[in-house]
Formats: C-alpha cells, structure tokens, sequence
C-alpha cells in the first residue's frame, strides 16, 4: 500500500456505516454490524498480503494453487473498542496472531495513557494491522504504533472506522510508514475531541457502557 490514506467507498461499506451512525442503533445491532463492517474492510487492508504456490490435490488433478507467503499476519487491538473490529477480522482471517494494546484518554489533556501491553513474537517478520474504530486526535493511535514499532514491527497498516483530518494529520507525522485505511473521513474534531459528525463513542456504543 503507497498512499497514506484510504478511504473505502464500496457501497456496502457505506450503507453500514450510516446505520452504524443512527443514534436509534441498538448496542446489539450495532455490534453486529461493526462485526460486518470490519470483515469488509479487512479485505481491503489485506489486498496487498505476499503470495507463493503450494501443490494440491482437487478431486480432478494436481495443481499448484496460490496461499499466503510468510509468517502468519498480527491483529493488534487497542483496547477497548478495537476488539470490535478485531472480532470480525478473527472471522476472516482466523489463523491470524493477535496483540492487545490498552490505551485510555486522559479526558483533561487528551494524552494516552498506557495500562496494558502484549503482541506475539516475531513481529519483525509479519504484518501488523493495528485496528481501532476511531482516529480522532491520533494521539493514542500514534502511541499504539510506537509500541508496536519496539515490539520489533516493520511492515504495520492501521484500520479504523472512522478518522478526522486531525487524526490523519498527526499520524501522518508520527508514522508516515504507515498507511491509513478507514471507511470515512469525517469533518473535523470538536473540543472536547470526538469526531463530527461521527457516531459517539464507539466502545459505548459497543458495549451499552456510558
């Protein structure tokens, strides 16, 4: 992936998206459909995976068909609200490793703090997707991908559901290396530092939390 951000406008995508938007959502809906959504977005953030051949068997005849190269990829959720995402990817992609990455936001200066931290071996060697529903003020994501970035990765891509430009902005200083794939680009941050027109929180939306 060259460009630093991708916004993924396929219709499916989209539709889910405004739904997941709804105030009216119901936390089981909405679950449900951030579970679909992130399965569709994976294949996107997934669309460049290496690939190598290995013989098989069909009922017919033998032939040398593609598989994925490599050490299997990681899924490195940040905590709490990026196991939303992780869930439906795990669908997916179920071989994958997975790592966890807790975060909170200091609700006064906007800072991560960091609680919680463990990724599977060798990261030098896989792919890391980082996944987190939003990408607001970027500053728990770029610290997300500093930790995973001493962790040993190399190769990481971030997914999330929705991001501001601010968010885009900052981690393209922090992590220019690493590419940005979203279902929307929304309009701007407000003061208190959520996304418009966004969708809430999404944790709380996930898990019927306030």
């Amino acid at each position: 992936m060259k460009q630093h951000l991708t916004v993924v406008n396929h219709p499916l995508v989209q539709h889910k998206l405004t739904l997941m938007r709804e105030n009216s959502t119901s936390t089981a809906v909405f679950r449900q459909l951030l579970r679909e959504i992130s399965q569709l977005l994976a294949y996107e953030v997934t669309y460049e995976l290496p690939m190598t051949t290995r013989e098989i068997d069909t009922p017919l005849r033998k032939m040398d068909a593609p598989v994925l190269a490599g050490r299997k990829l990681a899924l490195i959720s940040i905590l709490r609200a990026g196991n939303g995402l992780l869930d439906g990817m795990l669908e997916l992609i179920p071989s994958a490793r997975v790592g966890f990455v807790g975060l909170y936001r200091d609700e006064e200066t906007l800072k991560p703090v960091q609680y919680y931290f463990k990724v599977p071996e060798q990261l030098s060697e896989r792919l890391s997707i980082v996944v987190d529903p939003m990408l607001a003020t970027g500053n728990s994501s770029a610290a997300a991908v500093d930790l995973v970035k001493q962790a040993g990765a190399k190769n990481i891509r971030f997914l999330c559901l929705l991001a501001a430009p601010e968010g885009v902005a900052r981690m393209k200083e922090a992590h220019p290396d690493v590419p940005i794939v979203t279902a929307s680009l929304d309009e701007r941050l407000n003061d208190i530092g959520y996304i418009l027109p966004g969708l809430g929180d999404a944790g709380d939306r996930m898990f019927g939390t306030k």
